[in-house]
Parts: C-alpha cells; structure tokens; sequence
C-alpha cells in the first residue's frame, strides 16, 4: 500500500543493528505496512526519548517519516514491554526464535494483519505462560498456514487416504502426512506418532487453550520440534540461529 510521508503505527521489533556511534537500524513487523526496516537516529544515547522504546521485541507505537532508503522513526511510545523476554534467558531465545523466523519467512511491506496479530498474542504467550516452548510450537504451525506453507496433516499427500490412528510419517518435501505405506517403504518420510499428530492437528487449528492443558512427554516434545524443525529448515532453505542456541541452553540445563 501507499506510505505517506508521515505516519504513524504499532510496531514489534524483530531486530536491531547498531549504525555509527548512536544510532539504531529497526527491523519492525507493523499491522498495516507488514515488515520493515527503520533507522532510530541516536537511540543509543543515554539521554535518547527512543532508546527504551525500540528494545528488542517491544511492541510501541511509533511515527515514522518516509526516508529515501530507510524511513526514519520520530516519535515512540511503548504499547507493550514483555518483562519477562528480558529477564529470562531461556524465553529470551524463545523470542528470538519466532522473531528470526517471522524475518526469514516474511518479505518487506506485505501487509498481514493476521500474522501481526499472532506474533503480538505468542510474545504474550511467551511473557506469561509457564512454558514457553508450546506457544513457540503454536506460532510456527500458525505462522506457516497464514503465509502458504501449512502442511497437510489429515490425508496422505501421495495416495489421498484419511490418516489412520497408526504411525504416519511427515515429509517436509512432500508438505505434510503420507500414510505407513506410501511414506515408510520408501523412507521419504520420519516416523510420526499418533499423539504427535494429534497436538499438531490442535496446533494447526488455533486451539492454544486446549494445547496448554495437554501433558506433553519430553519425547513428544522432542518430536514436535524436530517434525517442524525439518519442515521449516525445508521451506527456509537454510538453518536458524536460534534454534542451535537453544540447543546449547538446553545442554547446559536452562530451561
């Protein structure tokens, strides 16, 4: 859509990159514009009205002048400041997660309401929730529907048959379920157990209070994100960083 020359507009920080000796280089995901990027021109001044408004995952409201290369931000005030995804270090990397992933998945200025809304509700989730890998979980399944990507999780995407209550198998090139016969004999696919199928099904649609409340082992934790972890290394074409540094906090037990 057409940018005027000044606006204004709620916006997420997905990431900042220090430019000279104050300023600030945004990435923002906005409800209208979709994601761009921004300059903070001295927001790492002590003295500076920007710098605690445009942190790391702080959703603020923000004017914002239409610049030649990059628009420049005017004016902040914070909307939501998510404590938590500062003070923990295990949710802090959560959040960097959906963040980079949000980056990776998303071309500039293409606007998606929908999936604002989302990465507004799981930075919530993220905040407040006793667990924050399940809203993580949830954002990725929601995230990949709402952008083109959402796998197929009730028929087997080779014969058509309806999954059955048995071992099926994911194929990340194929996008989704393929039944024991089409996806074992050849091994197109990892095995994929009925309960893991299951919270998928729940996290696809949209059910995050039913999600909440299920006991989910470790082992099935541990499948859920190595399921999706493939798909998404599939659609993005490369590896995240997020993911190897949780890795790291997990072997030595944060989190």
């Amino acid at each position: 859509m057409a940018v005027p020359h000044l606006y204004r507009t709620e916006a997420i920080v997905l990431k900042r990159v220090d430019m000279g000796e104050a300023d600030k280089i945004l990435t923002l995901y906005t409800p209208t514009f979709g994601k761009l990027r921004a300059i903070a021109k001295g927001a790492r001044r002590p003295t500076s009205k920007l710098g605690g408004h445009v942190d790391l995952f702080m959703c603020s409201r923000l004017q914002v002048a239409r610049g030649r290369d990059l628009d420049i931000v005017t004016q902040s005030e914070i909307v939501h400041a998510y404590p938590r995804l500062r003070e923990d270090l295990y949710r802090t990397t959560y959040a960097f997660h959906i963040a980079e992933l949000l980056d990776n998945l998303t071309g500039e200025r293409i606007e998606n309401q929908t999936l604002y809304d989302l990465l507004l509700v799981t930075l919530e989730r993220l905040d407040t929730e006793d667990s924050p890998e399940i809203a993580a979980r949830a954002f990725e399944v929601q995230a990949l529907g709402l952008l083109g990507y959402r796998p197929e999780l009730h028929r087997c995407l080779r014969c058509g048959a309806e999954a059955q209550p048995v071992v099926n198998y994911f194929s990340a090139p194929a996008g989704g379920l393929l039944c024991p016969d089409c996806g074992g004999a050849g091994h197109v696919g990892v095995p994929l157990s009925v309960n893991a199928l299951k919270v998928l099904r729940v996290l696809q649609a949209g059910d995050f209070q039913l999600a909440r409340r299920l006991r989910l082992t470790p082992g099935l934790r541990a499948e859920l994100e190595s399921v999706l972890r493939a798909y998404l290394q599939f659609v993005l074409e490369r590896r995240l960083r997020s993911v190897e540094f949780l890795n790291t906090l997990r072997r030595e037990g944060v989190g």
